[in-house]
């Protein structure tokens, strides 16, 4: 018995290999006409959302170093229009600046010449007071000198030569 047994063991196991080849056969067969393209399918969809993922962030990185470069240049931009504005602020204070100061100037000029004016007017207005008072002593000391009235004439020569004199002194 252990004879066909053995026998029955050595069909068996090359039964075995043959039935299970074929089964595997079978299961190949219908693995490919059924799930081998959803499988596939999914593979490929599972690349291409891979792809599109990497082109994706491949675009947003892009576009990250595109912005970041526009606002470096809007950076600048702001920093040399800043000094611009800067430097035109600071032309346009030294410039009021200069002007006021030259105004400043002017203005002490002018007020240094009104009052020479107004000085030499003091001065020639006293100095005709001066003379109309002198003229006046003059005349009265003169008459009682004299002991008579002196004419227009007379009395403006004797002014005249009388201040002259006091002028030379």
């Amino acid at each position: 018995m252990f004879i066909i047994l053995e026998t029955a063991s050595e069909n068996t196991l090359f039964g075995d290999i043959i039935v299970s080849s074929g089964a595997f056969l079978i299961l190949l067969l219908l693995i490919k006409k059924f799930a081998w393209g959803a499988i596939t399918n999914i593979f490929e969809q599972r690349a291409e959302k891979i792809s599109n993922d990497i082109d994706n962030a491949e675009d947003a990185r892009k576009k990250a170093e595109e912005l970041a470069k526009r606002r470096q240049e809007e950076l600048s931009s702001s920093r040399q229009e800043a000094s611009k504005i800067l430097k035109d602020a600071t032309a346009t204070a030294n410039t009021s600046s200069e002007k006021i100061i030259a105004d400043a100037h002017e203005e002490v000029k002018n007020l240094k010449a009104r009052a020479t004016e107004e000085i030499a007017r003091e001065h020639d207005d006293a100095l005709g007071n001066v003379k109309d008072e002198i003229a006046s002593i003059s005349v009265k000391l003169a008459e009682k000198l004299i002991g008579s009235s002196l004419d227009e004439k007379s009395q403006s020569a004797l002014i005249d030569s009388y201040l002259e004199k006091l002028g030379n002194e």
